[in-house]
């Protein structure tokens, strides 16, 4: 039975206290990952793991991830991880995982954004393939060797030979990873949706999202339960500037359309859509701010029904218009896309 005071535990206190998580796991670096297919997906996608909390059911099916882990595994009675969480997990399993660099929007929009990541895990959805590497300890991220591999014997004339040929293969592999489909998020503030969001985002096909700076955390354990992972499958990006943020979109030559439930604008099925398109998803009450309805290349809409209108069904919630206007966004040339899944 392990301590309640140890402070390898700590990771999992108070789950359900919103803000003590957020400024918690700001300030170490941490996120929480729960249930099997969720905690394999994390790992999958190549988070480092702190530690595993878990009833004792979830031993054996998580038993080739666990060996690795040693003393940074705690089982314990269902009792046992409600008090330290706080509330019953019903997964009945938790990770500790360690946050990677978040990469620049910038980074995202020209396919450097962590898309390794993404794509293993949508190539492994059920995130049972075995890692390629042990999975490492938070400490770990600082022991590796990251010194050229001289090996002996190495024929660097040949090497020099191939270099032009290897670059051009790099520059039409960069080419090919280019986003041309992404959704960007203004002030969405509600964990769930912005997971359910991601959701859908990973499931149609969506290759990148780009977060305005008070949207909510998307590695947040709520956002990720949610998205079942999917946080992990697209890469993303959060603005640091949101006054200029689409400026850096136009800049990247990215079309802007504006979704909003205004039925007088362009339908989304019959807009003219440019080789990178960026779609602008607004917060949950108000929808998008009017700074960035005027900035946009082109306000849409998703066509509501004239009889539900007139009871006053007017609008979609965020999700479901994301899930929509997300399908709606990838036709014409699709399954190009590299993420699309068949």
């Amino acid at each position: 039975m392990p301590n309640l005071s140890d402070p390898r535990l700590a990771d999992y206190a108070n789950l359900r206290d919103v803000e003590l998580r957020k400024s918690l796991e700001a300030e170490h670096g941490l996120f929480i990952a729960e249930g099997e297919k969720v905690i394999r997906r994390a790992v999958a996608a190549g988070y480092p793991v702190r530690s595993v909390l878990l009833a004792p059911r979830w031993a054996e099916p998580l038993a080739d991830l666990l060996d690795e882990l040693g003393d940074r595994v705690h089982v314990v009675d269902d009792a046992v991880v409600e008090d330290i969480t706080g509330f019953p997990v019903h997964r009945g399993a938790l990770a500790a995982m360690e946050r990677l660099p978040l990469p620049t929007v910038e980074q995202v929009l020209t396919g450097h954004g962590a898309l390794s990541r993404g794509i293993q895990a949508l190539d492994d959805p059920a995130g049972r393939g075995a890692p390629s590497q042990p999975i490492p300890a938070v400490k770990d991220l600082h022991d590796h060797d990251h010194s050229p591999n001289h090996e002996q014997g190495h024929d660097h004339e040949h090497e020099h030979e191939h270099e032009h040929e290897h670059g051009d293969v790099e520059r039409v592999e960069a080419r090919s990873q280019l986003p041309r489909r992404v959704l960007i998020l203004e002030d969405l503030v509600d964990h769930g949706n912005v997971g359910a969001i991601f959701r859908c985002a990973a499931a149609l096909g969506v290759e990148a999202v780009i977060l305005s700076p008070r949207c909510a955390d998307p590695l947040y354990r709520r956002s990720v339960k949610v998205s079942m992972g999917a946080v992990f499958a697209i890469p993303y990006a959060r603005m640091t500037n949101w006054h200029g943020g689409l400026a850096e979109l136009r800049a990247a030559g990215f079309q802007t359309l504006a979704l909003t439930p205004d039925q007088s604008v362009t339908s989304l099925d019959r807009v003219a859509m440019a080789e990178r398109v960026a779609l602008l998803l607004g917060s949950e009450g108000d929808g998008l701010s009017s700074r960035w309805l005027r900035e946009a290349d082109e306000a849409v809409c998703i066509p509501m029904s004239p009889a539900a209108m007139g009871f006053g069904v007017d609008s979609l919630n965020v999700v479901a218009a994301a899930a929509i206007a997300c399908h709606g966004l990838m036709r014409g040339g699709s399954a190009d896309l590299p993420y699309q899944q068949s």
